[in-house]
């Protein structure tokens, strides 16, 4: 890194101000993005829910299906072994047999009965899940639709702001590169604190910018003399006079122009 050259106090002011025009142009583009990355990212979260469930619908589908197969495998069982009993009545040797066959026959048809309550129960879920899965899809197509909206947005305002703002990024690095280290941590804290991250603020009708406190007369001068850093003692924010804000914004607004 090289040697940061000794500076006057006007020139720590004048590029403290253009540090801050420099910020705020930033905040500005990204301004301009507001919450779309946040909708974006909330909306691609949302549609990976709802296909995940879309997905566990399905599956939970074809498992009562296949539940269903096998209730129906065990009649086709049952009645086949009834099939068997009645045969084997026929040739009995005493009641004995025969009642005990006669319970074998009566439990294979309970076996029937309740696997044909079950199978009603899984196609009144089948019924169910298959609602839900159309409104699932429904919904999933329309968040997919409104996502693909999002993202053209958000894609038109990168295209048209990403160049400029690396370019500013990189702008406002160097310009704290050439600003002492103790004042760039100050103006920082400050920018975090403040209302709109204005951390460098002009003289406004005699007051700071952006407040309502006036600044006393003596200060205001000692403030256009420039001979040292002085905050405002409400907002803490760094002051600067009108005629250098003004000076420093035509600077930068032809600077911004070539970005």
């Amino acid at each position: 890194m090289a040697k940061k050259k000794e500076v006057t106090v006007e020139d720590r002011l004048r590029a403290l101000y253009d540090l801050q025009l420099i910020d705020s142009r930033i905040d500005e583009i990204r301004n301009v993005r507001g919450e779309l990355p946040l909708e974006v990212r909330d909306l691609e979260d949302e549609v990976t829910g709802l296909k995940t469930r879309l997905e566990k619908l399905e599956l939970s589908l074809e498992s009562i299906n296949n539940d269903i197969g096998s209730k129906k495998n065990l009649i086709e069982e049952a009645k086949s072994l009834i099939k068997k009993y009645a045969e084997q009545q026929k040739n009995v040797r005493n009641n004995r047999e025969f009642n005990s066959l006669t319970k074998e026959v009566e439990f294979q048809e309970l076996e029937i009965q309740l696997a044909d309550k079950h199978i009603k129960e899984f196609k009144a879920q089948i019924d169910q899940k298959k609602v839900v899965i159309s409104e699932t899809k429904d919904r999933l197509k329309a968040r997919q639709t409104h996502l693909k909206h999002k993202q053209g947005e958000l894609n038109a305002i990168l295209a048209e702001t990403e160049k400029e703002e690396k370019a500013l990024i990189k702008k406002s690095d160097d310009y704290k590169e050439s600003i002492e280290d103790r004042l760039v941590a100050a103006y920082s804290r400050i920018r975090v604190n403040v209302k709109n991250g204005l951390a460098v603020v002009p003289i406004e009708r005699g007051a700071a910018g952006g407040s309502y406190f006036t600044i006393p007369p003596q200060v205001q001068v000692e403030i256009a003399s420039r001979k040292k850093i002085i905050t405002d003692e409400h907002s803490g924010r760094i002051l600067v006079d009108a005629a250098l804000a003004e000076e420093q914004k035509e600077k930068m607004e032809k600077m911004f122009a070539k970005l």
